[in-house]
């Protein structure tokens, strides 16, 4: 990655904030930085897209995850879809998520139990790119597809790395719990 200079810009909602041009600025940020400024330094990025063309992989069969960075305060996680991948429904075992579209458009589902025990579907919006949605477990479970035409590349910072979540599975009609892992790691 390289190591470029910190632009600073004004904000008429702030007197002063940081514009994130590189990876190494972002993850420098979201390390010295407490949890609670993560929505903050997630609205402020302006990475080129080319900039995750090295840190991508893709696969026919389903999106990937390719970890950006880890530590024991957060994951940033590149997800890199061929058109019409979709998550299973799931949570995101307790911890906060954001997530950035770098290219392309996609399609976020909520869900939620209803007063019967019965999963219903919620809300359903379209993110395109340079949209920022955010999901914490409070809210219900959630599913992400891509609805491009084409393939797209989403951005994924967790408020503490989530090492294992609850997906829905179809068949059991059930939640199960499932340990995440990760397609690659960026060296």
């Amino acid at each position: 990655m390289n190591r470029e200079k910190m632009v600073v810009t004004l904000n008429p909602k702030e007197s002063n904030h940081a514009t994130y041009q590189t990876l190494d600025e972002l993850v420098t940020a979201l390390s010295e930085e407490e949890r609670t400024t993560y929505s903050n330094i997630f609205h402020s990025i302006k990475i080129p897209n080319s900039t995750f063309e090295p840190c991508s992989s893709w696969s026919n069969s389903r999106y990937t995850r390719n970890c950006l960075a880890e530590n024991e305060k957060f994951e940033l996680i590149l997800l890199c879809w061929e058109e019409g991948q979709k998550t299973p429904i799931h949570d995101h075992g307790g911890e906060e998520c954001w997530v950035k579209v770098i290219e392309g458009e996609l399609r976020e589902t909520h869900y939620k139990y209803n007063e019967d025990g019965e999963l219903k579907t919620g809300k359903t919006a379209v993110s395109k790119t340079d949209d920022i949605s955010y999901m914490i477990d409070f809210m219900g479970f959630h599913s992400l597809e891509n609805i491009s035409d084409g393939r797209a590349m989403s951005l994924h910072l967790y408020a503490k790395p989530i090492r294992n979540c609850k997906i829905f599975d179809d068949k059991s009609g059930q939640f199960v719990r499932k340990d995440m892992n990760y397609c690659t790691v960026a060296k």
